[in-house]
């Protein structure tokens, strides 16, 4: 694969750095231009991450390096294919979740507003150095600063509950980062290196005894944001954030970036050939198995909202990884694309949920009978949502849950097969009540009349609404993903 040097990569990093500077001095006196900078940014930040599809997509990777440490360890940026899926994805999310935000935050008179949005500039700027690191150490680095920037988001209200999942936030993320770093330390020693390579580099040059803790050692320290069961916890306690918090945890950067990291370690630094070879995959399926199922039959008996979507995710999460753990090349294209996917079926489903909020200040299941005749825009785009969660067609969560029950069929493992299957019947079992209460049941009380949110939070939840359907029927629509993820998977198999 031919490498070009750019200064593309990194501009994507700072973009939204210099954005979330100018944000911290505009301030509260100037609130339209504090909102200018954050659009501005994000339309920018994108506009550079989709300049990059081209090169990658005719085989070549983008790189930048910011410094050489020591022989054979670098701090640098480099675009592949796969980092791509996740860069496009945050990046395009987050003009739509920008547009939201102001609408959301300025309805409800949020307080604190620059601090939220300067935090939100410095969750993207660090979500982009870990799409597009170039080994193990710098998305170390960027995974660090994406918990400490979304920290003060998830503690926004600053109640005494919202404090509380603040700090266990950072417990949870902290303590598993540690097991990165030891991780990365101990490979560096044994190999001299850190780059990420498709198949994976260990192979033959770690001692043998040492695998299975190194596995088991990356897997929890990325599984904590990935929200890998039992050291999910921090996840559900995070819905006291403010609803676009909520959407950047589920769909833009942060459970994002534990799946990714997972999937970097399975595809880029073990490889599927070593899997096999040490069974060192069942056993982590059979773990996200479990969080699969567990997660979603605990959803069946959420009320709240948030919460519900929230075991939700950590349900859609495991299957992303279980993809990634099967090894099989339908599997593998299967999880990257649901990665892609979900994050837009999920941003719509919160987005709505926050739409709900501002309008009715309803945030349990058991009170949305008839809201579908309040808020019909809102409630359709919830129901393309949940579609799409469930894998039914022609919405494009159908084509990812597709490949992965087909990498279940080709590895021979009916198990998983049967896992992938009772995980559609449960999205089936937790969000279509709500879809059917709302439009066929009635409101208690006062007729409902139609009342949609404010445009600027109606229109984002559309668009995402839309596009999920668009890349239902073609998914290499817009961003190319299908594409990209079926390049990833010919590196990944092929060994470069």
């Amino acid at each position: 694969m031919e490498t070009i040097s750019s200064i593309k990569p990194l501009g994507a990093v700072l973009v939204s750095l210099i954005a979330a500077m100018l944000i911290l001095v505009t301030g509260d006196r100037h609130r339209n231009l504090r909102e200018t900078w954050t659009l501005l940014a994000a339309v920018i930040k994108f506009s550079l991450v989709f300049s990059l599809v081209g090169p990658v997509l005719e085989g070549r990777s983008v790189e930048t390096t910011l410094l050489t440490l020591v022989p054979g360890l670098k701090l640098q940026l480099r675009v592949d294919a796969f980092g791509l899926v996740f860069g496009l994805l945050a990046s395009g999310l987050w003009v739509l979740t920008s547009i939201y935000s102001v609408g959301y935050m300025r309805s409800l008179q949020e307080h604190a507003q620059t601090r939220y949005f300067f935090c939100f500039a410095l969750a993207l700027s660090a979500t982009m150095g870990i799409a597009f690191s170039a080994n193990l150490l710098t998305l170390y680095i960027f995974y660090e600063i994406l918990t400490l920037s979304t920290w003060p988001l998830v503690a926004h209200k600053e109640t005494p509950e919202a404090l509380a999942a603040g700090r266990k936030y950072l417990v949870y993320t902290l303590t598993s980062s540690t097991l990165i770093l030891f991780s990365a330390a101990a490979i560096f020693v044994q190999t001299g290196t850190l780059d990420f390579t498709p198949g994976g580099f260990l192979a033959g040059r770690v001692a043998e005894g040492m695998l299975p803790l190194l596995f088991a050692l990356l897997l929890f320290g990325f599984g904590v944001k990935a929200a890998i069961m039992p050291i999910h916890e921090w996840l559900p306690s995070a819905m006291i954030a403010p609803t676009p918090v909520s959407a950047l945890l589920h769909a833009v950067a942060v459970v994002k970036a534990g799946v990714f990291g997972c999937l970097r370690v399975i595809l880029y630094v073990f490889g599927p050939a070593l899997l096999i070879q040490k069974g060192l995959w069942f056993p982590f399926a059979l773990l996200v198995s479990f969080t699969i199922l567990a997660a979603g039959m605990i959803a069946l008996g959420e009320d709240n909202l948030k919460r519900r979507l929230a075991f939700s995710t950590i349900n859609s999460l495991s299957i992303i990884i279980l993809g990634a753990l099967l090894r099989s090349k339908s599997g593998i294209t299967g999880g990257i694309l649901h990665l892609a996917n979900h994050g837009f079926l999920k941003i719509t489903l919160f987005f709505c949920a926050g739409a709900i909020y501002v309008k009715t200040h309803k945030e349990l299941v058991s009170q949305l009978d008839g809201i579908g005749k309040q808020m019909p825009l809102t409630m359709a785009a919830f129901t393309i949502g949940a579609m799409g969660l469930a894998g039914i067609p022609p919405i494009n969560g159908f084509i990812s849950k597709w490949y992965l029950c087909l990498g279940a069929l080709e590895a021979h493992e009916m198990i998983f097969l049967v896992v992938f299957l009772l995980s559609a019947l449960l999205d089936v079992a937790f969000l279509f009540p709500i879809v059917y209460n709302a439009f066929f049941k009635d409101a208690r009380g006062k007729p409902p009349h139609f009342d949609e949110a404010p445009r600027a939070m109606l229109v984002p939840l559309m668009i995402t609404a839309l596009v999920s359907v668009i890349l239902g029927i073609y998914p290499d629509a817009f961003l190319r993903f299908f594409s990209l993820a079926a390049m990833a998977v010919q590196n990944i198999l092929g060994g470069g």
